[in-house]
């Protein structure tokens, strides 16, 4: 039978690693990894399986220190899996005093830490089963444990937050006796002796692998710990049996470095990708050209895309069989009916997206109609079909106590690709969209009306505009140059944005009053203590974009 040297204890992601990576072989669970190590080197496992690098926390220094010391063996193969952490109590309600993690778990969870623990004392443990056990058979109500799900789960814990650590994904190392042959998409990783400094050996290094085409997949450097000096730890593009890693390899040792023997080669291996997708199938209810717009980037990625509508071939419900993310991509005002219809047929482990300008009805219509192990999430792109790509548009997202690894990997594509994402409550996302959507809709419909209403001929209002009144005047024309129907449901929504209209118009006929009252004083005054809440840096900065507004705005002008 074969013997893996892990870290433990039995259920951690570690553990957990090597038991995917042999189900069959027998497990032995280490402390700390220089422990791993040298279990395997002393012939007390036939593999080893350690952790290299998380996306979330960085490398792991105990890792490479104690692959400096490895004597014997090779790092044969890799494995990327997703880390999916969750927050666990005995309730779903007690207010926590302390949260229980590994250290490492910890710091991957810091940025969700510190938004909604702020003032609760965390504790690293070393004895993660202990400290499970300790909660349940005490009771102790206070305590919440940050751990896989189903460690959680095995305890008796209840769920309290799921994927509380996205974008989390962690690479494993696994050591053999034997190197592995080349397949063809390899990667090759040494690491030097300790090395004396010297002007421009860094540079001189790199350079030997870029004129001969070797692209590096990862370079860092350690420092070695009884001497102080300098480890360069290099992965890259290529095997190891290669000539031209050979080559290079061979002229940095002999010619850069000048010491025979500084170079160890710890292993060549098939080329990891850290983006391990967990979503093959992605279906859509809406066959719109947004929806269309998405699934052909999304294809792009490598997703089968089903495309369904009440005119396709394929029906929504048989899509839902064949997928693991639906995404719902119908105009506003029948997205919350589209969910009610489709979100009770989804099962656990599925996810919805909503794609929608509205959040806090249709998020409401999901967490209602799906069951509690369906993944929910808000997605609201700010562009339309008409835009090349999402590189540097806007994003708003909004998760939910729901979303889990599934959704992230929605997000993730969404950061590839180069959106500015913004994450907001449903409540917060409305608001914003009263401002940035409902608002200026509201104000351009208004504008072409009093147009009308006064019979000012369109063809004149540029020659008697000025650069500043232009901006509502061009606002105006891409509403009504475009689909009325977006537009009115766009105003129609339901939500927090509603109000950001009304108050603007209870504002407006306040500024009117005083306007024809001939308050100079008091508008003025007005204008100063909002100066005073929108702040100096604020308003700069949007003065320099309007600045190059204006310039381009007067070369079109005058052309």
């Amino acid at each position: 039978m074969t013997i893996i040297a892990t870290l433990g204890p039995e259920g951690s992601l570690d553990w957990e690693a090597a038991r995917r990576f042999n189900p069959e072989a027998k497990l032995l669970a280490f402390p700390h990894i220089s422990a791993v190590i040298n279990a395997f080197v002393k012939n007390r496992a036939d593999l080893a399986v350690i952790p290299v690098y998380n996306t979330r926390d960085g490398e792991r220094k105990e890792f490479f220190r104690a692959m400096a010391q490895l004597t014997k063996g090779y790092w044969i193969d890799n494995l990327v899996l997703p880390v999916e952490l969750s927050l666990g109590g005995l309730d779903e309600q007690s207010e926590l005093k302390l949260i229980i993690g590994e250290s490492h778990v910890l710091k991957q969870c810091s940025e969700f830490l510190a938004e909604h623990f702020p003032d609760t004392s965390l504790m690293a443990t070393h004895n993660l089963e202990g400290d499970l056990a300790a909660i349940r058979s005490n009771s102790l109500a206070d305590r919440g444990v940050i751990a896989p799900e189903e460690l959680l789960a095995a305890h008796g814990l209840t769920i309290r937050q799921r994927e509380v650590a996205p974008y989390n994904r962690t690479r494993y190392a696994v050591l053999g006796r034997k190197p592995s042959p080349p397949t063809g998409y390899d990667a090759t990783v040494l690491i030097t002796a300790p090395l004396k400094d010297r002007v421009g050996l860094l540079y001189d290094i790199l350079g030997e692998f870029s004129r001969r085409g070797v692209s590096l997949l990862d370079m860092r450097t350690e420092s070695d710990l009884k001497t102080q000096q300098l480890l360069f730890y290099v992965e890259a593009e290529g095997h190891s049996d290669d000539q031209k890693i050979r080559l290079a390899l061979e002229r940095i040792e002999n010619h850069i470095i000048q010491e025979p023997g500084a170079i160890r080669i710890l292993g060549s291996f098939p080329r990891v990708d850290m983006r391990t997708k967990l979503i093959t199938d992605v279906g859509f209810i809406g066959t719109g050209e947004m929806s269309k717009w998405f699934a052909k980037r999304l294809e792009n990625e490598g997703y089968r895309v089903l495309l369904t509508g009440r005119a396709s071939e394929l029906t929504p419900e048989a899509m839902l069989a064949q997928v693991q993310v639906v995404m719902v991509c119908v105009p506003i005002s029948a997205t919350s009916a589209a969910i009610e219809k489709y979100g009770p047929q989804m099962r656990d482990g599925q996810a919805l997206v909503i794609m929608a300008g509205e959040a806090e009805t249709t998020i409401d219509a999901a967490l209602r109609s799906c069951s509690p192990g369906v993944e929910v999430m808000l997605l609201h792109n700010l562009w339309g079909p008409q835009a090349a790509t999402m590189k540097d548009k806007n994003v708003t997202v909004v998760r939910t106590g729901r979303s889990g690894v599934l959704c992230s990997e929605i997000e993730s594509f969404l950061y590839k690709h180069g959106s500015i994402i913004s994450r907001d409550s449903a409540v917060q996302h409305d608001l914003m969209m009263g401002v940035s959507q409902k608002l200026p809709t509201a104000i351009s419909m208004a504008l072409a009306l009093t147009l009308k209403n006064n019979e000012i001929p369109p063809g004149e209002i540029g020659s008697h505009s000025t650069l500043t009144s232009l901006y509502g005047i061009l606002a105006m024309c891409r509403v009504h140059a475009q689909n009325p129907r977006t537009y009115g449901e766009i105003l129609a929504t339901k939500g927090a944005g509603r109000r950001i209209v009304r108050d603007f118009v209870r504002n407006l006929e306040a500024i009117l009053d005083l306007a024809e009252a001939e308050n100079i004083e008091e508008l003025g005054r007005i204008i100063e203590t909002s100066r005073d809440y929108l702040t100096e840096e604020f308003l700069q900065d949007r003065m320099k974009q309007a600045l190059a507004v204006d310039e381009t705005l007067g070369r079109v002008i005058l052309t």
